[in-house]
């Protein structure tokens, strides 16, 4: 049977999940059983278009790539093309959700609510999206759990590198004490280059903007907001810990640039780290500057790389690293929360 999926949000990352599911789409069905049917797609500013036998997402990707809007799509019998997004989650005959949609990382919405619609319409939700799951983690699971539909959320923390998923499968039985991590790529590319390089604050701030890494406003990079909301996401998912991004002490960079000379002379690397530590029952959780000793396996971590290390007390630490951003990286974290979603289906019919 075909998994059928609708996009609400249709960007770059949307588009990576999509060129991902048309190329991989026979390894997928060979290997995993997962045929993807995409239904339907609500953009704000790309327009919408919908079929329930499904849509032929080449010629959404050509048309997309040629006018730049999806109302050029070929109109067949059945195609809607008027609906917005809710009516989209609430009507259309998708399984699951994919949500990337714009939304404002303060408020979590439009996310939310298209995640309590969709939850409440009995269809799964995907999603890279940071807000939704770092505001409102509680409430969504709960909402989710009622309707007996299922929600990831694996890109929200590392993109595709399983931060999520490793710790609460692979890492079972273990009791996790403490996380650090390097969340943001753009302040470890820039901390990188001023380390490694000798380049200014002002110069890596601007390559990392060429390349991609930084947004042309970098404050929520270089103050550390994206990291906090990262590991408020870990605390409440991880170590089910109810944190607050309220309750995370926040300090950027910029603070630090003067002493980048002085770490590398007490052989010591500047990071950006987001920690949260649970000493019996005292929670500490902060995104902070930190001279790192270079035995420390964060120490090595260079670049956008991002990496976390997780304190076990059966298997001591354990440090994962991988890609922290990239349309390919977060289109896979997507692909990692639909294959997961169509094993524990096979399961629950095999029972």
């Amino acid at each position: 049977m075909k998994h059928k999926l609708v996009f609400i949000g249709f960007g770059v990352v949307g588009q990576g999940l999509a060129e991902i599911l048309r190329d991989k789409k026979e390894a997928l069905r060979q290997k995993e059983g997962f045929e993807p049917l995409i239904v339907g797609i609500a953009d704000l500013m790309k327009g919408s278009i919908y079929h329930p036998d499904g849509l032929d997402i080449d010629t959404a990707l050509q048309v997309l790539e040629r006018t730049g809007n999806l109302e050029h799509y070929p109109s067949t019998t059945g195609l809607v093309t008027s609906w917005d997004s809710f009516k989209m989650i609430r009507e259309s005959n998708a399984d699951t959700i994919i949500e990337v949609s714009y939304t404002d990382v303060k408020t979590g919405q439009p996310a939310i609510d298209h995640c309590k619609a969709a939850f409440t319409s009995g269809k799964n939700v995907v999603m890279t999206n940071k807000g939704p799951v770092a505001l409102a983690y509680n409430e969504l699971s709960k909402i989710a759990e009622e309707n007996g539909v299922q929600w990831g959320f694996e890109g929200t923390v590392m993109s595709g590198t399983p931060a999520l998923r490793m710790p609460v499968t692979s890492l079972a039985g273990n009791t996790i004490t403490e996380i650090r991590g390097i969340f943001n790529g753009t302040t470890n590319f820039i901390l990188t280059k001023m380390e490694e390089e000798g380049a200014s604050y002002e110069e890596a701030l601007s390559e990392a903007q060429k390349l991609g890494y930084a947004e042309a406003d970098p404050t929520s990079d270089v103050e550390g907001y994206d990291a906090r909301y990262k590991i408020v996401i870990l605390a409440n998912h991880v170590m089910n810990i109810p944190l607050t991004v309220e309750e995370v002490s926040c300090k950027g960079i910029t603070d630090i640039l003067k002493d980048i000379e002085e770490a590398k002379g007490e052989g010591k690397r500047w990071k950006l780290l987001a920690k949260l530590q649970n000493e019996k029952g005292k929670v500490l959780a902060s995104v902070a500057p930190e001279r790192v000793e270079v035995t420390d396996p964060l120490a090595s971590i260079n670049g956008a790389t991002n990496a976390i290390t997780y304190e076990c007390d059966l298997l001591g630490p354990v440090t994962l690293s991988g890609a922290g951003a990239g349309k390919v990286e977060t289109g896979f974290s997507l692909l990692i929360d639909l294959i997961n979603i169509h094993r524990e289906k096979k399961l629950v019919n095999i029972q």
